[in-house]
């Protein structure tokens, strides 16, 4: 498994300067080839190659060959996602950055473990420089290097290193947990776990409508605070994912599933009145949840799969019946077909697992332990 440590670098003023220099030809060399591909609607890394490599080797003759093959590829990366925009009828314009990262690979770059110490490849030939590991990532330290990724920002650098770790070895679980995901309950899984604090939902429509005011007043002293809370709802979001993803993994066993709906084109496909609701649904961050749940039940050897969510919220778990006015309120369930009654969220988390739990066994496959497909049955009527 592959896992990204953010080293803080500690350079001198001259070392800091010679960054600076090395990211701002980068950066030039990035620019250039993302409008020759996004102008000419080139995305082929070869072709643009041909037609840029040369110029930018003589135009900046100091930036070591390697950084400019690098600025090619992040940049055929970036003209590639523009023109896809383009085809589906989105906006686009021509990628450009004002400070690119610059993306070392092994031929450019090198970290030694036991000093803290990377070299770097620079318009002056390598420098040298040390650096402090977080103390969460210090358990990958020692791991082997792959490619890293040079960044600056407010006067920081950093080095976004790519480690290769051995997978877990983990014995399987037959323990599935279904997860329904939420704006009311962030997460509520079918061991009836309620996971989110109430003060989330709280906290960002303060943060709204503090913003909201400030644009309103408008003046100078409302745009030096609106700076300060600029990414702010995006850091706490990122936090929330954070605990939230994090609760999941160690609340369910090593080696087991946890199954959760497939969110894509939610957005699209849900009906909300305009107001808050449907704010929040269109500001709800559940693929950077997906990837933080995704990365952190991988070291405990936790599958993550997803589920179609149709009819998940209508459905009773108990006798399976569906209608639309099962559902009598946001967090009332209660069945027209037997009267079963159930926290809404909590009778989709378990419709979420029964659906899954009913797909392997409809695939004649069985959980990991080895339950046959009878016992599967059996479970997805529970």
């Amino acid at each position: 498994m592959d896992r990204t440590i953010v080293l803080q670098l500690t350079p001198t003023h001259e070392q800091s300067a010679l960054l600076q220099q090395t990211l701002q030809e980068h950066t030039a060399c990035f620019n250039a080839v993302a409008e020759e591909g996004f102008t000419s609607k080139c995305s082929n890394g070869v072709e643009l190659h041909k037609r840029t490599y040369f110029d930018l080797r003589t135009q900046y003759p100091n930036l070591p060959a390697q950084l400019v093959c690098a600025a090619r590829v992040k940049a055929t990366e970036a003209v590639k996602s523009a023109l896809d925009r383009v085809k589906k009828g989105r906006k686009a314009s021509t990628p450009r950055s004002r400070v690119c990262p610059i993306r070392y690979d092994q031929r450019s770059y090198w970290i030694r473990w036991e000093n803290l110490a990377t070299s770097l490849a620079t318009v002056q030939g390598r420098v040298q420089l040390t650096f402090t590991v977080p103390k969460h990532a210090e358990k990958y330290v020692g791991g082997k290097v792959c490619s890293a990724d040079l960044c600056y920002r407010k006067g920081k650098y950093t080095l976004h290193v790519a480690v290769s770790l051995p997978d877990p070895v983990v014995s399987p679980s037959n323990e599935v947990i279904g997860v329904d995901l939420g704006l009311t309950h962030p997460a509520v899984t079918s061991k009836h776990q309620f996971l989110g604090e109430r003060r989330w939902k709280e906290q960002e429509r303060r943060l709204f409508r503090l913003k909201r005011k400030l644009q309103a007043k408008n003046t100078k002293s409302a745009k030096r605070h609106l700076k300060k809370l600029s990414g702010k709802l995006f850091r706490q979001r990122k936090d929330h994912d954070h605990v939230l993803s994090k609760r999941l993994v160690q609340n369910a066993t090593p080696g087991s599933t946890i199954v959760l709906e497939n969110l894509t084109h939610i957005r699209s496909r849900a009906h909300m009145r305009k107001g808050e609701g449907q704010r929040r649904l269109h500001s709800w961050s559940f693929a950077q949840f997906h990837a933080f749940l995704n990365y952190k039940a991988q070291e405990k050897g936790i599958e993550v799969v997803k589920v179609d969510p149709r009819h998940t919220s209508q459905t009773c778990s108990c006798c399976g019946h569906q209608a639309r006015n099962n559902r009598r309120s946001q967090s009332l369930f209660l069945c027209r077909g037997c009267g079963f009654s159930l926290n809404a969220d909590l009778n989709a988390s378990r419709n979420i697992r029964n659906k899954y739990v009913a797909s392997l066994a409809s695939l004649g496959t069985s959980l990991a332990g080895g339950l046959s497909s009878s016992s599967l049955s059996s479970q997805a009527s529970a």
